[in-house]
C-alpha cells in the first residue's frame, strides 16, 4: 500500500456488522456554512479514486450518540477516518459486483434503525449541525441508502458463504460456552447445547465474518492507494 502519513492499521469494526456497518458514498453536497476540503484518497488504479472529505467525517460522527460533534475532537476525527478508509475500500470492490438499489422500504427501516439510537429532537439537531435538513434531506437519504447497499453487499461477499458445522458448534460450546458460562453463572446449571445452539450459531457465524473482513482489509490495504492530504 502506498501511503502518505499513513494511519493506525488496527482494525476497526462498527457496530454495523455488529450493528453500526457504512455508509461509503463520497459528499456530494456540503452546507453552506461548513468549509469543506478533500482529507484523503483510496484508489485501486482501475478506475476513480474514492474520497473522503471533511464532511463525510462530520456525518459520520454525527450518526455515534455520545460523540461531540461541536467542535469535534481530533481523536474521534481520526477514528471516522480510519473506518471510512475501510468503507471506502469496500466501495471500490462492490463496484465490481451488480447490485440492486434499494427500495423505500428498506432505506425507511435503516432510517429508524438509526434514529432508535437517539432521542428525536438530539438527532434531528445533530443533523442540522452537519448540514442536514432533516431526516428527509435528500442527501441524508441518499447516505442511508447507501448503508443499505454496502449492507447488502457484505451479505453477499461474506455471510452468504459462512458455514458452521454441528461439530464447530460442539466444540465452541464444550470449549468457550462452558468457560464463559461458568465464569458468569457459577452457581447456576449450565444450559444443554441444543438449548443454545442457535445462539452459538449465530456467535461463530459472526466471528468468522470478522475475520473474513479483517482479512480482506489486510489484503485491500496492501494493494490500494491511500493517501492522506489533510491532517484531521
Amino acid at each position: 500500500m502506498k501511503t502518505k502519513n499513513s494511519k493506525s492499521k488496527k482494525f476497526i469494526i462498527s457496530l454495523a456488522l455488529l450493528g453500526f456497518f457504512f455508509a461509503f458514498a463520497p459528499a456530494k453536497a456540503v452546507a453552506q456554512d461548513v468549509v469543506d476540503k478533500t482529507v484523503a484518497t483510496i484508489g485501486d488504479g482501475l478506475g476513480s479514486p474514492e474520497l473522503i472529505t471533511y464532511s463525510d467525517l462530520l456525518w459520520e460522527l454525527a450518526l455515534q450518540p455520545g460523540v461531540s460533534i461541536s467542535p469535534p475532537s481530533s481523536t474521534d476525527l481520526n477514528r471516522a477516518l480510519e473506518l471510512l478508509i475501510n468503507q471506502r475500500l469496500f466501495a471500490l470492490e462492490a463496484r465490481r459486483v451488480p447490485r440492486t438499489e434499494p427500495n423505500t422500504d428498506e432505506v425507511n427501516a435503516e432510517i429508524k434503525r438509526v434514529l432508535a439510537r437517539f432521542p428525536t429532537a438530539e438527532f434531528v439537531n445533530r443533523l442540522r449541525m452537519v448540514g442536514f435538513d432533516s431526516v428527509e434531506d435528500d442527501n441524508f437519504e441518499r447516505i442511508m441508502a447507501d448503508r443499505v447497499k454496502i449492507e447488502k453487499y457484505l451479505d453477499f461477499r461474506f455471510r452468504a458463504f459462512v458455514v458452521i458445522t454441528p461439530e464447530g458448534e460442539k466444540k465452541y460450546y464444550d470449549e468457550d460456552f462452558t468457560r464463559e458460562f461458568r465464569q458468569r453463572y457459577p452457581s447456576l446449571l449450565k444450559p444443554k447445547l441444543e438449548e443454545v445452539r442457535t445462539q452459538i450459531n449465530k456467535t461463530l457465524t459472526e466471528k468468522r465474518i470478522e475475520a473474513e473482513i479483517e482479512k480482506f482489509l489486510d489484503e485491500a490495504k496492501q494493494r490500494a492507494e491511500i493517501i492522506i492530504l489533510s491532517e484531521v
